[in-house]
Order: structure tokens, then C-alpha cells, then sequence
């Protein structure tokens, strides 16, 4: 039978979980089994860099989590051994660092078994369509870059023109 102390302790880890959960822009449930230190040393290096929060929890708690924010879809990915990989800040990262550390580093291990991405429990294929987005800064200098072409054309076909005006008057 557990103590109250203990009981405490769970709802506390529990309460942890649903909070990351709420605060997080998007999340995804990973396996890890078979990953080693080395790469786990790596991987978790990875997603700091990333700014996404990557735990260990129990199945049993994260299965708590997800009944009470109605994630219920989630509760069949949470069989074996199961992390939670959180960004607050973008959508991409957390999908984005899995996926490529896998890739980059043969890591077979580690695999998506589902996620959250605003708030709506997504389906695995729109994981990994996300997870091949580029990232932020990318899809931003992208959007700038095509702002900046006009003006630039323009500024190009000024010049062009005043170079021909000066070179008729000489």
C-alpha cells in the first residue's frame, strides 16, 4: 500500500507532466529502447541545443497526463519504453531533433510513436512531414529573402537606368 508521502510524490510527477504538456507548443512520445549512453549522452546534447525538453517518465504517469487533457489517442503509444520530448517555442523542434538525430546518427532506436502539435493529438505521417520542415530561423530567412527580391530588382533596375542616363549625357 502506498504512503501518502508517495501518493503525494506521483501526483506531483503527474502535475509535472500536464504542465509541460498545456505549456508545450507541440510534443512527441519517443521510444528509446536500444539507444546507447554514448548516443543517449549525444541525443539529450542535441535537444537542449534545440531548446526541447526531453524526459524519462512511467508509462503509468504520462497515461494520467494525457486522460486528464484528453489526449486519450495517445494512451496506446505509451507501451515499452517511452520519453517525452517537449518545445515551448516551436512546433518543429521537437519532431525535427528526433527525427534527425535518428537519421544522422543510425540510431534506429529512437522512433516517434505519436505527438501533440497545438494542442490536437496529430497522426504520425503529419509528425514526420513536420519533423522535415526546415526550422525556424530557415523558413524565416526564406520569407525575408522573398520580401527583399522586389525591392532589390527595383533598386537594380533604378540603377541600370540611371547608369545609361549618365552614360548618354557623357
Amino acid at each position: 500500500m502506498s504512503s501518502p508521502a508517495i501518493l503525494e510524490g506521483k501526483k506531483a510527477v503527474v502535475n509535472e507532466i500536464v504542465e509541460k504538456m498545456k505549456n508545450a507548443q507541440s510534443f512527441v512520445v519517443v521510444e528509446y529502447k536500444g539507444i546507447n549512453v554514448e548516443q543517449d549522452t549525444a541525443f539529450r546534447k542535441n535537444t537542449r541545443e534545440a531548446n526541447v525538453d526531453y524526459k524519462i517518465y512511467k508509462n503509468t504517469f504520462v497515461r494520467f497526463a494525457v486522460k486528464e487533457l484528453g489526449y486519450d489517442d495517445l494512451a496506446d503509444c505509451l507501451k515499452g519504453s517511452t520519453a517525452l520530448a517537449f518545445c515551448d517555442d516551436d512546433v518543429i523542434a521537437p519532431a525535427k531533433v528526433v527525427t534527425e538525430f535518428a537519421k544522422d546518427n543510425g540510431v534506429e532506436a529512437l522512433k516517434i510513436k505519436g505527438g501533440v502539435i497545438d494542442g490536437k493529438v496529430s497522426p504520425l505521417e503529419e509528425i514526420d512531414k513536420i519533423a522535415k520542415l526546415p526550422s525556424r530561423e530557415v523558413l524565416l530567412s526564406k520569407m525575408l529573402g522573398s520580401l527583399n527580391a522586389p525591392i532589390s530588382n527595383f533598386a537594380c533596375v533604378i540603377k541600370a537606368i540611371k547608369d545609361k542616363k549618365e552614360e548618354e549625357s557623357a
